[in-house]
């Protein structure tokens, strides 16, 4: 199963805060088969005890340790707005990136999240692009691609 399909990205997306925003993104991850439902619960209970906004208009929503038995796979799931999203005082969100990884291979997804997304050039191109696909490359891209 691939981590990030056409079907887990919804460009132009639209959320009323950052509450919608990161049930949205577990919705997102639910229905792709990644997590069970009562994953949503852990991404918002994470999101009550620390903020997952990382910086260059990004979050990364995702649940909390005791959450991994609702892991069925490892995946993604991204939402995305241009106009941005008020995350929390002085963070503006652009992309909203769910995450659902299991033990084995959560520090290779933060990895390559991290190289992708601590570039402001980079983080900008995909909070503004029209292409799912352009997303869904990037953001998939093992390192030694590069």
């Amino acid at each position: 199963m691939d981590i990030l399909t056409k079907s887990n990205v919804v460009v132009d997306a639209n959320a009323s805060d950052k509450t919608e925003a990161v049930r949205m993104s577990g919705q997102l991850l639910v229905d792709a088969g990644y997590v069970a439902p009562g994953y949503i619960d852990g991404m918002l209970n994470r999101e009550e005890s620390m903020s997952t906004y990382i910086g260059n208009g990004v979050a990364i929503p995702h649940g909390e340790f005791e959450d991994r038995e609702l892991i069925h796979s490892t995946g993604l799931s991204v939402l995305q707005f241009p106009g941005g999203l008020e995350w929390g005082p002085d963070e503006t969100a652009h992309l909203v990136i769910g995450i659902a990884a299991t033990e084995d291979e959560h520090l290779v997804v933060l990895s390559n999240l991290a190289e992708v997304l601590e570039d402001p050039e980079s983080a900008n191109e995909l909070a503004q692009t029209d292409d799912p696909m352009v997303i869904i490359e990037r953001l998939t891209r093992r390192s030694e691609d590069d």
